[in-house]
């Protein structure tokens, strides 16, 4: 049985939910982020108690196939932007067409319908979160970043994160608050 999660977005997030899962004794067949497959059936008394812990650690399970979908979508973007290695070529539409098999256009108003953003505009958002992380980190530096991250220029960096934020990079890694926010969250 597959059982989908939303808010899963990290690897301390599959060991929250893989604990819940052991607390109730639901044996657990292979766990992904978004996706949890048991080994058997969960009967509906085990999915209501399933459904209260994971709620009251952040998470909720999905039951429609749209969004279903959206969380595959926002888990593939959050994977992808963590790891790094988005070239200046990079693009998003076939990207998500080819690993889930679909297309783009499909994808694309599936995710505005429901979440009341585009998909260009989440995984842009989603890019600053990165790139925030990143500045306060002080591991790389802004060309380093911006190559990282598929970004043409420093220039072209700088304009979204300021769209975005209202301060240039290096104004907001003065700031004293830094006003992140958790990736399940943007």
């Amino acid at each position: 049985m597959k059982i989908f999660v939303k808010n899963m977005v990290c690897g301390r997030c599959i060991s929250a939910v893989e604990n819940i899962f052991n607390d109730l004794n639901i044996k657990i067949k292979n766990i992904d982020l978004g996706e949890v497959e048991t080994e058997s059936e969960v009967s509906e008394k085990d999915l209501q108690f399933l459904e209260e812990l994971l709620q009251k650690t952040g998470f909720e399970r999905i039951k429609d196939s749209a969004h279903q979908l959206i969380e595959k979508i926002k888990n593939l973007i959050i994977v992808k932007i963590s790891d790094l290695d988005i070239d200046e070529n990079f693009l998003l539409s076939e990207f998500l067409s080819s690993n889930l098999n679909k297309d783009y256009s499909t994808l694309s108003k599936t995710f505005s319908q429901n979440e009341n953003i585009t998909l260009e505009q989440f995984f842009i958002l989603q890019k600053i979160e990165k790139v925030k992380e990143l500045l306060l980190y002080n591991e790389f530096t802004l060309t380093e970043i911006a190559g990282k991250l598929g970004y043409k220029s420093v220039q072209h960096l700088s304009s979204q994160f300021r769209n975005s934020t209202g301060f240039t990079p290096t104004e907001f890694k003065k700031l004293k608050i830094h006003n992140r926010k958790p990736l399940d969250k943007v």
